[in-house]
């Protein structure tokens, strides 16, 4: 009973992100050419920690550079913790960041507490310039 509630808040939690984007505010962009790639994430089920891959395109901006946010949500919507870009060891929070493949890095913890996640399934959102996308990760027990 408990894993149906969880899946329906996450649709609920999607479909809102959706209907964000939907009420009239306007990319830059035009539809369909997308800014960045979300890759599935690895090792999926994880257990402690884990590797978001993604890719930025078209890098027409100043300096040739999106700005880059990548966030880890649980089945409720709420924020449970910001990636690092791995290798570089800064969180993934409106990142200037050129064109090419990338990787960020979870360590499995959250809060302020940063006590390890609890099993199950959380969503993690790439924001390029606004542009979102998401994708869906599971923490094994």
């Amino acid at each position: 009973m408990h894993q149906r509630w969880a899946v329906l808040a996450l649709v609920l939690a999607l479909c809102a992100t959706s209907a964000r984007e939907a009420t009239g505010q306007q990319d830059s962009q035009p539809r369909g050419r997308k800014l960045g790639t979300l890759g599935q994430n690895y090792p999926n089920p994880f257990k402690p920690d884990t590797f978001i891959p993604f890719t930025i395109n078209d890098c027409a901006g100043p300096n040739g550079q999106r700005l880059v946010t990548l966030r880890i949500y649980n089945v409720l919507a709420q924020l449970v913790s910001v990636p690092q870009l791995h290798g570089a060891g800064r969180a993934l929070v409106n990142i200037p960041l050129s064109c090419g493949d990338y990787v960020g890095y979870w360590d499995g913890r959250v809060g302020q507490g940063r006590g390890p996640a609890a099993p199950g399934v959380y969503v993690y959102e790439l924001v390029v310039d606004g542009q979102r996308t998401s994708r869906k990760m599971f923490v094994a027990r």
